[in-house]
């Protein structure tokens, strides 16, 4: 009986860095230049390279959008040279396209792997998200709990008062009950443009972001990349799918999805150990982004397993 290689988590993590790194260097051509579609584009091209370069039999569970949508890293698209161990790969290729293109802050490119059938395959709708960094008691927060619950209970755990919670919160229409609600409460709110995967990892290091909790609705694929992210550094999160239409419900059961109603946890969205990559391409509270000087650019890679629980930094320069 043929056996697949272990995964090798170890082995993997650094090839792997060199994946977001790749991408993050590619989309920098194009910060402050307007155009999302190009430095996406750049991202995707850079990014799939490298993952072919890989001694992997990888399958794309978290990508661009399902096939006939995307031209490059699709969801189901397989990657690396076909031998080796079979993995799952959650990727978000340039996690901030408009932030890249308008030159704001905290664009990512971001990459995890772990074992086959170790990551949820979410379809490409929304998510209720809720997450907190490390420290806390199990459940201390919870979905099923009203927004203004939430902080308080925070808050209580924390030893503090309501207003010295703060809130992460993607800055949308659908989001205003949520920000009156939570503002109501005395906590403050940094509201975010895109990018909610890196919202959610503000969490896991409140000393460096000043972030305690984030909330709100946004893409269910990111909200896996989140939770992996969240595994390695530590923190709880939770998600609901919601629906809009009747073929969202159809993407949902064709991904395997039977409970629609179901809240996951962190360890049920990512079931087993992963290592997780994220380059910044624009200057944030994770990550610098790219240095670009004549003829070398610099980036600085936050490369986790949480098999172990390690968090690296690595600084690369590049001349060009």
């Amino acid at each position: 009986m043929h056996h697949p290689p272990e995964f090798h988590d170890r082995m993997l993590s650094l090839a792997l860095a060199r994946v977001s790194e790749a991408a993050a260097m590619a989309s920098a051509h194009l910060i402050g230049h307007g155009d999302e579609k190009a430095a996406d584009q750049a991202a995707v091209n850079a990014m799939r390279e490298q993952l072919n370069k890989l001694e992997i039999s990888g399958v794309v569970v978290i990508g661009e959008g399902e096939r006939d949508e995307a031209p490059m890293l699709y969801i189901g698209e397989e990657v690396g040279q076909g031998e080796g161990p079979e993995v799952d790969i959650a990727l978000d290729p340039l996690e901030g396209t408009t932030l890249t293109a308008k030159d704001m802050p905290n664009a990512l490119t971001v990459v995890a792997m772990g074992p086959r059938g170790s990551m949820l395959h979410a379809p490409d709708v929304y998510m209720d998200k809720l997450a907190i960094g490390p420290g806390y008691p199990q459940d201390v927060v919870t979905l099923r709990m009203e927004p203004a619950e939430r902080v308080r209970a925070l808050a209580k755990a924390k030893g503090c008062d309501n207003d010295d919670i703060n809130v992460c919160i993607l800055e949308r229409d659908r989001h205003e009950d949520l920000i009156r609600e939570v503002r109501a409460t005395g906590a403050a709110i940094r509201l975010i443009t895109d990018g909610d995967v890196a919202g959610v990892m503000h969490c896991a290091e409140p000393h460096l972001t000043g972030i305690d909790m984030y909330m709100g609705s946004g893409g269910a694929p990111e909200g896996v990349l989140a939770a992996a992210a969240l595994k390695c550094m530590g923190g709880q999160m939770y998600g609901r799918l919601t629906f809009r239409n009747e073929d969202e419900i159809a993407r949902a059961r064709k991904a395997g999805i039977q409970d629609l109603d179901k809240i996951y946890n962190r360890d049920e969205m990512v079931t087993r150990d992963v290592i997780f990559s994220a380059t910044g391409v624009t200057d944030g509270n994770l990550v610098p982004g790219v240095k670009r000087e004549p003829h070398r650019f610099t980036c600085e890679t936050i490369l986790m397993r949480s098999k172990t629980g390690s968090v690296r930094r690595i600084i690369y320069s590049n001349p060009v």
